[in-house]
């Protein structure tokens, strides 16, 4: 099968998705991977029809897939027809207050994250700190000691032998443990493999409102702990969130108001993202529509979107029957409700092809008339799978259980999900966000940078007829084509991205998704660096407004170093003052043979990035030593003075001394080449870790970006939460 992929699609699907052999070579084309899916899905038809035509609908799977109109979530990419067999993303976890059922979730979030999907949970039941052990007559360490457990764990189980797992943690805002919550991720070092979120009540929200306390509840024995300020605590939320971009918030009572299956029980957690929120064992299958597929002459082609929505319920529906669910409980019951998350990429490349600015009324008009068609053709196709293959087995007692909707497939059918690695292969924008740069930064190996353009501003530059070879470079600078002088007014409207997009039409365009969609939106409201508290506040109380389910927000360069330097981060001075050292720093040591014994150098990092070098002879004393520790004195205060480590290290290398020395088949100059080798070899792997934090893909070297409720790559697809 041909077909027609972007180099980056390219890369991606070779990378994530092909099969390989024992050898690490692949066996595999493209258009292999979608007929394997294809034909994969499509065989669960011969359960429920014995005269059906699985051919016609394989084919029918294919078309859908291979033309890129909509496309799985990646387990189902990754493992349909695979030994493994796992397709979900999406699953939920119950935790109860007991040291049996915490190391029992636990066991069973091992064998989530092995088979490639992600975990949420609530710890909200587990006792506070220092509450009483009866068992032991000792007192209790507390659901952050617990979280912390989870998170060793979830960095010692790789998914599929490739990828950690990802979790979301959640607490209620009534835990008398919810203050040290709220700050428990404003230390970097920490709960790496969590986001976290309030889950904050209606209660809450009314003791804000009115600024009065409200009560803190002790899960174990249901009785009141006491009363705080609902305003002290959301000060918190609110600040955390400005200064690190955790913890998120979920309005947990609106989303059991929308529970389609209130007779099995609240949900008290969501996905690692926040868009699927789940009742306890319960999965979900997600895909998204490439809307950016659906424009014909600046105009959305009604009648291809329609087929599409009912194509891909229909197929998200049998990956439901096919799929290898890691435990008998998760599978009765995921089968049980058999909840499906069709959501939507391209919405801005939509907007785009569309002539429609992103941060205005015609969008938020054009969101919702977009959802609302999806959310009542997917129905309409889970009621007419319903009529051939039954309703799903919980329905009695569901919201459809009634006259009016005797026919339900699905108890849910609609999810705004991330999007990032299929929105690559699709060569679209990501979910519902904005574009976030008009221009990608790509680091090869041999020290070039290559720029990825987005390609309708290609195309929009060439017709308009200003675009040449240093367009590219000159956009790089910041992502941003707004303060290019020759890019035309109208076009610079269409391409505004993430950061040039004011926080409150984030908001107005995920509540205008969450209006026609049954689970949740998953976005990242971004804010410049130089917000303040106090805007981070307003968008909390617009996304309660206007009907969201939770919001997530992000203010520029707030965890740390950000790759991408624009304007609106840049400070003029006339002098370079070093960052104070941090009470904590974290680093390597590494020892190097040089001429005058054995060179002991360490590297630390803070937030920021690498900040100081220690180097010590195995032999104290002496000229050497006093040399070398000046030499680690100037190199901390460049570090900490923003001078780039490739920049120190060009300048060390190559420093000659009488007694040069070899190590692992590399010679060794004198001790600031040393020096300057260590630091070399860094840059290149041992920080990868804290390069994630700072915003620099450890697959690709290509800039991380904040968006759909996690940290992703626009250039390979790489994210925290996959």
């Amino acid at each position: 099968m041909s077909l027609s992929l972007s180099k980056n699609a390219k890369i991606v699907i070779e990378k994530r998705y092909l099969r390989k052999d024992k050898n690490g070579k692949t066996t595999e084309t493209p258009g292999g991977l979608f007929e394997r899916v294809a034909t994969n899905v499509a065989a669960a038809d011969a359960k429920f029809e014995s005269s059906c035509d699985v051919d016609r609908t394989t084919k029918k799977f294919l078309k859908l897939l291979s033309n890129r109109l909509f496309l799985p979530n990646s387990p189902t990419l990754m493992n349909a027809g695979q030994r493994l067999g796992q397709l979900a993303a999406c699953f939920v976890l119950p935790i109860e207050d007991s040291m049996e059922s915490i190391f029992e979730t636990l066991k069973h979030t091992a064998a989530i994250h092995k088979s490639g999907g992600g975990t949420g949970f609530s710890f909200s039941k587990i006792r506070p700190h220092n509450d009483v052990v009866l068992s032991t007559a000792g007192i209790s360490s507390g659901p952050i000691s617990f979280m912390s457990v989870f998170d060793t764990a979830t960095e010692t189980v790789k998914q599929g032998g490739t990828r950690r797992g990802a979790n979301m943690g959640l607490l209620r805002v009534d835990h008398p443990d919810i203050e040290a919550f709220i700050e428990s991720k404003n230390d970097l070092e920490k709960l790496n493999n969590f986001n976290i979120s309030v889950a904050l009540t209606r209660e809450f929200l009314t003791a804000l409102e009115k600024g009065s306390q409200y009560d803190l509840i002790n899960p174990r024995t249901t009785n009141t702990k006491g009363s705080v300020s609902a305003r002290k605590i959301f000060d918190k939320i609110v600040f955390s969130a400005w200064q690190s971009g955790e913890p998120g918030v979920v309005f947990i009572d609106r989303i059991n108001e929308k529970n389609p299956t209130p007779h099995l029980g609240s949900i008290e957690a969501t996905n690692p993202c926040g868009e699927q929120p789940l009742l306890p064992y319960e999965s979900c299958t997600l895909g998204s529509i490439d809307l950016s597929k659906m424009v014909d002459k600046n105009s959305v082609n009604l009648g291809r979107l329609k087929k599409t929505v009912r194509d891909a319920v229909h197929f998200l529906d049998n990956v439901i029957e096919i799929n290898n669910y890691p435990l008998r409980r998760i599978e009765e019951m995921s089968k049980g409700t058999r909840k499906i998350g069709l959501g939507v990429m391209g919405f801005a490349d939509m907007l785009i092809k569309m002539e429609i600015l992103y941060d205005s009324e015609k969008a938020v008009v054009q969101a919702e008339k977009i959802m609302s068609l999806i959310a009542h053709e997917s129905r309409q196709a889970s009621a007419n799978l319903a009529k051939k293959r039954g309703n799903f087995p919980f329905y009695k007692g569901s919201i459809f259980d009634n006259e009016s909707t005797p026919y339900m497939r699905n108890a849910t059918t609609t999810t705004i999900a991330p999007t990032g690695t299929i929105s690559i292969i699709a060569d679209t924008s990501s979910g519902i966000e904005p574009i976030f740069a008009v221009v990608h930064q790509r680091h090869v190996l041999d020290g070039q940078t290559l720029y990825e353009i987005h390609p309708l501003f290609v195309q929009l530059a060439k017709k308009a007829g200003f675009y040449n070879k240093t367009l590219a470079g000159e956009i790089a600078k910041t992502g941003s084509v707004q303060s290019i002088d020759m890019v035309p007014d109208h076009i610079k409207k269409c391409f505004r991205t993430s950061h040039d997009i004011a926080p409150e039409w984030h908001v107005r365009i995920q509540s205008a998704f969450q209006k026609y969609t049954d689970n949740a939106v998953s976005k990242t409201v971004n804010f410049p660096a130089d917000a303040t508290p106090e805007q981070v506040e307003k968008v909390y109380r617009l996304a309660y407004k206007t009907g969201c389910k939770g919001v997530t927000i992000y203010r520029y360069g707030s965890r740390g170093k950000q790759v991408l330097n624009l304007d609106i981060d840049k400070q003029e001075s006339t002098k370079i003052l070093p960052r104070p050292r941090p009470i904590r720093t974290r680093g390597i040591t590494e020892r190097m043979k040089t001429g005058c014994g054995k060179l002991y150098v360490t590297i630390n990092s803070d937030d920021m990035g690498m900040c100081e070098v220690f180097a010590q002879m195995g032999k104290t004393g002496g000229c050497a030593s006093s040399q070398i520790e000046a030499a680690g004195r100037l190199i901390s205060l460049a570090l900490r003075s923003g001078v780039k480590v490739d920049a120190i290290a060009k300048q060390l290398i190559g420093i000659r001394c009488p007694s040069p020395s070899w190590q692992n088949g590399s010679m060794v100059l004198s001790c600031p080449d040393a020096i300057a080798q260590v630091l070399k070899n860094l840059t290149d792997s041992d920080i990868v870790e804290n390069e994630v934090m700072m915003g620099v893909c450890p697959d690709c070297s290509g800039i991380m970006a904040h968006e759909e409720g996690c940290l992703v790559c626009h250039l390979c697809g790489f994210s925290k939460c996959s």
